[in-house]
């Protein structure tokens, strides 16, 4: 992989333990990113219990979801400027520790009130340690090289939403929802541990001027001037828009719609997120030979086709299990093509603003995603029409970002 032109001793440098090689850093990259799905998938079958746990609406219970994703998404404008600021590694491994207080306090929650406001704290936690993840990869590889960096921490990160359903289910039968929420702490203090002792600085040249807010402001709307940074974030929310609406909503259409046994509910849920494992490998085979944006555009028609096949299927009447998880694994594999590409291209014009790049990319993403979340909960109908028809637009959405945007402002090869 090719590396940006500075010495890779600047890296090194500050290394407090052994120093990490490309690989190894975006493993731990890939780890940290997979801190998010894990904070939405594990609990997932536990959502309908929750609901009469706590006696209230499912609507109510979505808040559990959609303010996580909110606050994740807005966040992200603070915690990009904030690692410009004082460097990589001190911002994450301050963002890991809130994220492991926040689990443990999700874990003893007595009533909904106060898990919500918890969700609110993991959500920080969480967020600056994914946007400080992403620009680790960008200071340390080209776009090229760093979309299939990213490809490969894409890999990694999907182990949580295939693994993470699956144990959830488990623990949610045997323990109930709060040991779901230890289960994650847990796993937050490991990676604490091992980013204390290996994560290297990857920022060579903090910014002390970064969190201004003249100069936030102003770097904010420089980006936003950007068609590539417009074009590819486009397609990035559309494509997570739908994926963020089979998360939302598939454990009440699974389970209460569709007679799925909650213990099975996390094979359902993996069987489909296995899509976007094998898409991320498919991408790191693709980039090479089509580049960047064709990369992309050949996931958005395959997002927009899977889609749109589930709401036909769902409107017909065929309200079967395989009706929905069969759609929705080509629509995941599809992401798994599209979403690395996305970020990468992202983020690739701005070189010495990759924290505030990042964070705006996630905060795009995030809160288009909290409203469909809302949306999903609020057009439950005790059929799976919404959910699909949901789908259906996010990956037509995507489809014409990329054709329309990204073929027009590629931006990388």
């Amino acid at each position: 992989m090719s590396r940006n032109p500075r010495p890779a001793d600047a890296v090194a440098a500050h290394l407090p333990a052994s120093p990490l090689h490309e690989r190894g850093l975006t493993i731990l990259v890939g780890l940290f990113m997979m801190l998010q799905p894990l904070a939405t998938d594990l609990y997932l079958a536990s959502l309908p219990g929750l609901s009469s746990r706590f006696d209230v609406p499912p609507s109510t219970i979505q808040l559990t979801l959609s303010v996580f994703v909110a606050t994740f998404g807005a966040m992200q404008l603070v915690s990009g400027p904030m690692s410009d600021r004082w460097g990589r590694r001190p911002v994450l491994l301050g963002g890991v520790a809130l994220y492991v207080v926040a689990s443990l306090a999700c874990a003893a929650s007595p009533g909904i009130g106060v898990l919500i406001v918890a969700r609110f704290a993991q959500a920080v936690g969480c967020c600056t340690v994914v946007v400080v993840a992403r620009a680790i990869i960008r200071d340390t590889f080209e776009p090229a090289a760093g979309a299939r960096a990213l490809a490969l921490a894409s890999t990694l990160l999907s182990i949580g939403p295939v693994a993470g359903p699956i144990v959830g289910s488990l623990l949610e039968v045997r323990f109930g929802f709060r040991a779901a929420f230890v289960f994650i702490a847990a796993l937050g203090a490991i990676l604490f541990v091992i980013a204390a002792r290996k994560l290297p600085e990857t920022l060579a040249h903090p910014d002390p001027g970064a969190l201004e807010p003249g100069r936030l402001a102003s770097g904010y709307a420089a980006v936003l001037r950007s068609p590539v940074f417009v074009a590819y974030t486009f397609v990035g929310a559309a494509a997570y828009a739908g994926v963020f609406a089979f998360i939302s909503g598939s454990s009440f259409v699974l389970i209460r719609v569709l007679d799925v046994p909650t213990a099975w509910f996390g094979a359902c849920f993996a069987v489909v997120v296995s899509g976007f494992l094998i898409g991320t490998l498919v991408c790191r085979r693709l980039l090479p030979r089509l580049g960047l944006p064709r990369t992309l555009r050949a996931g958005t028609i395959l997002s927009a086709i899977a889609g749109v096949s589930g709401a036909v299927l769902a409107i017909a009447g065929v309200h079967h299990y395989a009706a929905l998880l069969v759609p929705m694994f080509g629509f995941l594999l599809a992401h798994g093509l599209v979403f690395p590409c996305a970020q990468a291209g992202a983020t690739a014009a701005f070189p010495e603003r990759a924290g505030a790049a990042a964070g705006l990319f996630g905060a795009l993403v995030m809160l288009v995603a909290a409203a469909v979340g809302s949306w999903i909960g609020v057009s439950h109908d005790g059929t799976p029409v919404p959910l699909t028809v949901t789908v259906a637009a996010a990956g037509l959405l995507a489809l014409l970002g990329a054709s329309r945007g990204v073929m027009r402002h590629p931006g990388v090869g």
